[in-house]
């Protein structure tokens, strides 16, 4: 049976190409700062992309301990440092009521970077020298798992995997699982560490990155007539959905509240959006009719 339970955002926690934390990052991009410059992590040279939205000083360990840095791929590195200031800002300790915190981490490509290290292993040294920590370092669902485990998080665990999509799917369905109360409070968001060469390569092949040959914290302009590809970028962002009656009941600020969701499918090609934009208008239709809310009402 559906409750309907009034869904709330408490808690914000943010890794991106403008800082390391949510305060820094939105200074930053109210600024009108980019985060894009040319790739530092490898050597671009012979590749048709050569710019990116990286991370930078990002120190796991200032988060984790050492022993626990090293078993996770840098994107789920980004999502629980993500989490724990996002339950810091609620005021939230999920060990509390274990049982009723849910994380829904949604990741595109997961751990690219450990995968494509050690199929250089393999190809190397051999498959007696692969790491045991390969399998639990490169699965998509590893963010969402490992900040269950580092916050205590004990209710819903799943990673979501729709492409551009996950982080936006991921508050969604946090969003349906508070609603009809599953959970009091989910842990969703999204994480992503793609920037590698073989990843880089990948989307150049496919012609779906910027080629942009100006200043690269120009390059991405989505709704520019001259864009000409997206900019790949790596980050995490995490946000606490709690139930009206759970932030009521721990008197935490309310800072937004989700009124609601829905998705749908172009059906259309691998990577092109429809060109006449009809899906994209049905499910903002969708949306609001979950929300109780007529279009003249949005600003």
């Amino acid at each position: 049976m559906r409750h309907n339970h009034r869904v709330f955002i408490t808690g914000v926690g943010v890794v991106s190409p403008l800082g390391l934390d949510a305060a820094s990052s939105w200074n930053a991009l109210i600024r009108g700062e980019s985060g894009v410059d040319y790739i530092t992590a490898f050597d671009t040279e012979g590749f048709d992309t050569r710019f990116a939205g990286e991370v930078k000083g990002f120190d796991p360990e200032n988060h984790l301990d050492r022993k626990a840095a090293r078993r996770m791929d840098r994107f789920a590195q980004f999502a629980t440092a993500a989490a724990q200031e996002a339950c810091r800002h609620a005021q939230l300790d999920p060990k509390a009521d274990p049982y009723r915190v849910g994380v829904i981490i949604g990741s595109g490509i997961g751990g690219i970077i450990t995968l494509s290290q050690q199929f250089e292993v393999l190809s190397q040294r051999g498959p007696g020298r692969v790491s045991p920590f390969l399998i639990p370092m490169m699965l998509a669902d590893m963010a969402s798992a490992q900040v269950s485990m580092i916050t205590g998080s004990m209710g819903a665990n799943y990673c979501l995997v729709s492409s551009c999509s996950s982080g936006a799917d991921a508050l969604g369905q946090g969003w349906d699982v508070i609603q009809r109360g599953q959970e009091d409070v989910v842990l969703a968001g999204g994480a992503e560490a793609p920037i590698y060469p073989i990843a880089l390569a990948g989307f150049n092949a496919l012609r779906a990155l910027s080629r942009f040959d100006g200043d690269p914290k120009g390059a991405s302009r989505p709704f520019d007539q001259q864009r000409d590809g997206f900019v790949m970028g790596e980050g995490a962002a995490v946000l606490v959905l709690e139930s009206q009656e759970s932030a009521q009941r721990r008197g935490v600020p309310l800072l937004a509240e989700v009124r609601g969701y829905a998705a749908t499918s172009d059906s259309h090609h691998l990577t092109e959006p429809g060109p006449n934009g009809t899906s994209a208008a049905k499910a903002m239709r969708l949306a609001l009719k979950a929300a109780g809310i007529d279009p003249p009402r949005v600003d």
